[in-house]
């Protein structure tokens, strides 16, 4: 695992265990777990993380934000789906080789009405519409995802 991913999950352990109310805290704590970062990086990571200070009864503290955690993850998801096909039918996803199931995951976690569910292989992802005119829906939501990543082209 490459050492920004260690030191970002670190933080999010850190952040969902501790009472962290600023950053100096918790960079001692990464400096007790051997990572030397500076104030600059961790406020860095704490963007790509979605890390929000919030006001609580205990006073200040910083949390991952949900919401923004799921753009980081629908990110990575739209990086991960290479095509996007359909017919009258299905919906075939294609992916980077062993990541089908990941997508299809992320997919069955939309709890669409749309969706009956998702099948994922290696780097293929079929996806059973609930009807034949919910396929442009289905097929919107992927394209939503793949714009992160405007190499990819919808077929």
């Amino acid at each position: 695992m490459a050492s920004k991913l260690k030191r970002q999950n670190r933080i999010k352990e850190i952040l969902q265990i501790k009472h962290i109310a600023n950053q100096e805290d918790l960079l001692v704590y990464l400096k007790r777990d051997g990572y030397e970062i500076t104030q600059a990086t961790l406020s860095r990571d704490f963007a790509e993380l979605g890390v929000v200070r919030i006001f609580t009864e205990y006073g200040v503290r910083y949390i991952l934000n949900a919401e923004e955690s799921g753009k980081q993850i629908a990110r990575l998801v739209g990086f991960e789906i290479l095509t996007v096909h359909h017919n009258e039918s299905a919906v075939i996803v294609r992916t980077l080789a062993g990541r089908a199931q990941g997508v299809a995951h992320y997919i069955d976690r939309w709890n669409k009405e749309e969706i009956i569910g998702t099948i994922g292989g290696d780097d293929t992802v079929l996806i059973i519409p609930n009807k034949q005119s919910s396929i442009p829906n289905i097929i919107s939501l992927i394209k939503r995802i793949m714009s992160e990543n405007p190499s990819q082209r919808i077929k």
